[in-house]
């Protein structure tokens, strides 16, 4: 083996590790202590607004739809296990910007039905197309972050002829993060089973683990802590339910999106930080660039899992380059 995959190899090792100390401590302070379809209404021409579309399965899934309805519409993918307000900092960017800005909570999360049932890939890409058929959208700009990305890329290699214009990954999880004998670079499932174990043990407290450590890189020597956005992601995460955060684990670790990486023909953008504790690069971005057809991969030195947030200056100029490219 050369030294570089040597290095790639104990760099998601490593990641791994992270993550299972994560939920390790989690534990331990706990110890102390069916395809849906939309029901269309009639919407609004051009008013920034936010509304639910309902599934065929009754679940309600909340989203925001800000801007010109005549302006290029871009969909938010948000991360396990957030809401759209995650994407304040590029909704408020491209909405100023005259884009059409529109983020769904994906179902348990947030606003929308905490469901017991349909937490998988394929039921998430099922709303997304009720949400696109609701709000009538084409050639839109689909951006996933983290689970969010497996959804985004899931949707793409689904959607309807035009109504997908390019895709961007940000820290996403395809290809597939799960080790196995065709994943040998993937984190074992002793990760996942600790994430697993910790949200049932006490949710609130590991919902403050992630982002105080790992998720933000705060964990890192001379990391510039920001309370705001710990404080924000444990708002969001204990927003949502339970039960449809304990199924998504298993969603965003376990689906293989090789066939749908390699399906989509359009434009699609890989970013992904460097130093990703939560989603490690080596058996992320750097397969999934070379199973997309049309395919640009950046990668940036130094930033965490949770880059649109801590810097979005940098990730919102970038956006807007492959946008307009």
């Amino acid at each position: 083996m050369s030294q570089s995959n040597q290095a790639s190899r104990r760099g998601v090792m490593t990641a791994g590790f992270g993550l299972a100390a994560v939920a390790a401590a989690s534990l331990g302070q706990s110890a102390k202590a069916a395809t849906p379809k939309a029901t269309t209404t009639p919407h609004a021409a051009n008013r920034a607004e936010s509304g639910f579309v309902t599934t065929q399965d009754g679940v309600q899934i909340f989203y925001k739809d800000w801007g010109p309805k005549d302006a290029q519409p871009i969909v938010f993918h948000h991360g396990w296990p957030l809401s759209a307000d995650d994407w304040d900092a590029q909704m408020m960017f491209f909405l100023l910007k005259g884009y059409r800005v529109i983020a769904h909570d994906r179902r348990g999360h947030g606003r929308s039905t905490q469901t017991d049932s349909g937490n998988e890939m394929d039921t998430y890409a099922a709303d997304v197309i009720a949400l696109a058929d609701h709000l009538d959208l084409k050639n839109a700009f689909h951006v996933g972050h983290s689970t969010g990305g497996g959804e985004a890329i899931h949707y793409a290699a689904r959607a309807k002829p035009g109504r997908v214009g390019k895709v961007v990954l940000i820290g996403a999880v395809p290809p597939v993060m799960l080790k196995s004998a065709k994943n040998p670079g993937g984190l074992p499932i002793e990760v996942f089973d600790g994430f697993r174990a910790a949200l049932v043990a006490n949710r609130a407290q590991f919902f403050r683990d992630i982002p105080e450590g790992p998720f933000f890189g705060f964990n890192r020597p001379g990391a510039k802590v920001s309370q705001g956005l710990i404080d924000n992601w444990w708002r969001q995460g204990m927003t949502g339910g339970a039960k449809a955060h304990y199924d998504c684990i298993k969603a965003f670790s376990e689906t293989d999106f090789t066939d749908d990486l390699k399906k989509v023909d359009v434009p699609v953008f890989i970013m992904h930080g460097e130093d990703d504790q939560i989603v490690p690069i080596a058996d992320s971005a750097h397969l999934a660039i070379k199973l997309v057809k049309k395919g640009t991969l950046k990668t940036y030195p130094g930033l965490p899992h949770g880059m649109a947030s801590t810097h979005p200056e940098v990730i919102n100029a970038d956006l807007l380059a492959f946008f307009k490219a």
